[in-house]
This record gives C-alpha cells, structure tokens and sequence, in this order.
C-alpha cells in the first residue's frame, strides 16, 4: 500500500465507447488524469462508418477518414486510441462481444473504465451506445478469467466503473470542473463539426455550463458511480471503491 507523502505510480483510466466523437462529453475527466500525469486509453468499438456526414463516399473510404478522425482526436487529448470492428449500428451485447473487450482490459490493465451506461434521452439511448455499455462493463468481469483472456495475464484489480449520467439515474453522481480544460474541449469539438458538422462547440459548451449549475460552477462533465462515492472530484483516478471488496483476494491462478 502507498505511504502517505510516497509518490503513487500513474493509473490507467481506460474510455470505452461506441463511435469517433462519443468521447466529446469525457474531455475534461480525459485531460485531468493527463494533466495528472496518468494513462488514458479511448478504446472505440466501431468506426462510425454509418455516418452521412462524410457524403456518398465507399464505406471503406469512411472507414478510412473516421479512423483518422479518431487518431486526431488522440492527439489533441494526448491519449492513446485504439478501434475494434465492431459494425456500426450492428453492436450487440453478446458473450462473445464481451470476450473480445476483456482482452483489450486484460491487455490495458485498468485502473478505472468510463463508458456509456443505461440512458432514457434519444441520443444517449442509441442501440450501439446501450450495448457498448453492457459489453463493457461484462468484460470487466470476464478479464479476471484466465481461460478467457490466454495468453493475456487476467485482470483482477479493481477496475471501478463510470458512465455517462443521463436524467432519471440511480447512481451517486461524480464531476469534474470542465473549466481548466476549455480549450481542448471546443478544440475536439471543432475537429468534429468540421468533419462531421456534430457537435456544435456552442450548444456543447451550454450543456456543459447546465451541468455546472448543478455544482456551484462555471462548466462541468458529470458521470454516475457504479462503485464509488459520488462528489465533486478534481480528477476519477484515484479512486476509493465503497463497501467490501466484491471478491476476495484468490492465490490460484485459475479462480475468479
């Protein structure tokens, strides 16, 4: 265990979504574990290859572009980017889906995942958004199966989850003051209106203006806690899982 005034070694907050630009909403929970000194992964399923935005153009031309949408949002976030194939529009919560994600959590190794989560309003409600969210979070627990993962070392540290917050929700809410990370979110923000003509750096930094009303601030993201405490937090990591551990330290290789 850490020693109070010992430095802890950088987490890995792992951000797990559908398509290229569902991360618009997570920048400042993104840059504040960076500017921290952290790990972040954006794992995206799909390459958004359904879109219209980019006109009659192939799909593996869409492929293409969206693929380097998201290799330009990495750099503006300063994280690292990874894709599945998952088919856009066609992601289903299936155990072989998420089979596929606990292998990239037992090769990312998580500290914490953010993710969509169960949503009522239209946009947060899309199929692929509500199936990422149950896929990912059911690899969580299929990445501390060794003969689900082999050759890839299970993952059995706490991995808390977080998840989009949407109206009627049950969790404790946690935020994050959006403020200090301004301009990298009209940055991202810019770079996908131009190419997709979706999000209006506007109407993102008003949404993002409500929530911090909520909070007694100028701007804010907030997300649920699946297993943490909720509050005011300058960044997700670290974190302090409530209530007992839900499984207990094992020494055989082979148990959950």
């Amino acid at each position: 265990m850490t020693e109070p005034g010992q430095d802890r070694a950088p987490q890995t907050l792992l951000v797990a979504l559908a398509h290229p630009d569902d991360e618009v909403g997570m920048v400042a929970a993104m840059r504040a574990h960076v500017e921290r000194g952290g790990r972040v992964v954006l794992l995206w399923l799909t390459r958004g290859e359904m879109t219209e935005a980019l006109g009659p153009v192939p799909t593996e031309e869409i492929i293409r572009r969206r693929t380097e949408h998201g290799r330009i949002a990495g750099e503006i976030l300063g994280v690292e980017t990874l894709f599945l194939d998952f088919p856009d529009t066609g992601v289903h919560a299936t155990p072989e889906a998420a089979a596929r994600v606990a292998r990239v959590i037992a090769e990312v190794q998580p500290d914490a995942v953010l993710t969509w989560g169960d949503a009522w309003r239209r946009g947060l409600r899309h199929p692929d958004h509500q199936a990422t969210g149950k896929i990912v979070r059911d690899a969580i627990t299929l990445a501390r199966i060794k003969r689900v993962v082999d050759p890839l070392p299970p993952h059995r540290r706490p991995a808390p989850v977080f998840t989009y917050r949407d109206r009627h929700s049950p969790f404790p809410a946690v935020a994050i003051d959006a403020a200090p990370y301004r301009d990298k979110i009209r940055e991202l923000a810019l770079h996908y209106q131009r190419e997709l003509e979706f999000p209006d750096p506007g109407w993102l930094e008003e949404r993002l203006r409500g929530i911090g009303r909520r909070w007694d601030l100028e701007m804010a993201e907030e997300f649920d806690a699946w297993e943490t405490r909720g509050g005011l937090v300058e960044s997700l990591l670290p974190v302090e899982i409530q209530g007992l551990p839900d499984h207990p330290e094992r020494t055989r290789e082979d148990t959950l």
